[in-house]
């Protein structure tokens, strides 16, 4: 346990890698304060950008400087692009990106000269599939957004970097809004896409480990710009970027989840 406490603030630490990276956190000695919509600490949802702003006003006001963010908080929306409610769509956005930007931006102000802000982002903002456009493009539009901020805070003393992890053993897929709702175009591609996700989970890497390797990343002196957690991604990202193109990744991508019925 060290001497000095940290306080570190974590959107979405009630289920997942978040509440996995309060608990390692708290174990360390760091004071962790939750930001999410089941939180016994403040109770928010992070599309909601007035109610952010109270939020991190109140932190400030009750514990000072924050030393470290993370935003964990999001969730997924699967379904043909066509066939998604506009709602549905809006809301992938106010809570995936609007919620991670809307917490950086009210954080910074208040964020000690050598703090650090994590990003969670997804192997899904590198390597998009379908039947999950909207949820992909979420975390890219995350990912880009953490390399913008990088470069703006470089003289400021704040690192910032972003997080991709791989498939993780979570209840993140189960909680996934699923749009089964398909016409000739798709068939059966979005359930047998879906099933396939579903199935999947057997290769996942399990929490615990997930949660230790961004834990480690969060503790290192100096931030890289993206680091991507899963060794199987990491392969695929410099095989993407090193052996082939774009075009051969997503053939790749439309092979193994637009499959035809049988």
């Amino acid at each position: 346990m060290r001497i000095e406490k940290r306080t570190i603030v974590i959107t979405g630490a009630t289920s997942g890698l978040g509440k996995g990276l309060k608990e390692i956190f708290e174990s360390k000695g760091d004071v962790v304060i939750d930001i999410s919509i089941d939180s016994e600490q403040y109770k928010c949802d992070v599309g909601d950008y007035k109610a952010l702003k109270k939020v991190f006003d109140d932190i400030y006001l009750n514990y000072g400087e924050i030393d470290m963010l993370i935003t964990c908080a999001g969730y997924g929306l699967s379904g043909a692009i066509e066939l998604l409610d506009e709602q549905q769509t809006k809301k992938q956005f106010d809570v995936n990106f609007f919620g991670t930007a809307n917490a950086c931006k009210y954080a910074i102000p208040i964020m000690n000269k050598k703090g650090k802000i994590i990003i969670i982002s997804s192997v899904n903002a590198i390597f998009p599939v379908p039947f999950k456009a909207y949820y992909c493009a979420s975390k890219a539009a995350v990912d880009n957004f953490a390399r913008c901020l990088k470069m703006e805070l470089a003289r400021s003393g704040i690192q910032v970097t972003s997080i991709c992890p791989g498939a993780v053993k979570t209840n993140f897929s189960k909680n996934r809004i699923k749009v089964y709702e398909s016409n000739e175009r798709y068939g059966k591609m979005i359930e047998l896409s879906t099933s396939f996700t579903e199935n999947a989970d057997k290769h996942r890497m399990s929490s615990d480990h997930a949660v230790k390797k961004i834990y480690k990343i969060c503790e290192k002196k100096h931030l890289k710009n993206r680091y991507i957690v899963g060794n199987t991604f990491k392969m695929l990202n410099f095989c993407s970027n090193k052996l082939s193109s774009v075009n051969f990744v997503d053939k790749a991508c439309k092979k193994i989840y637009c499959k035809k019925e049988k």
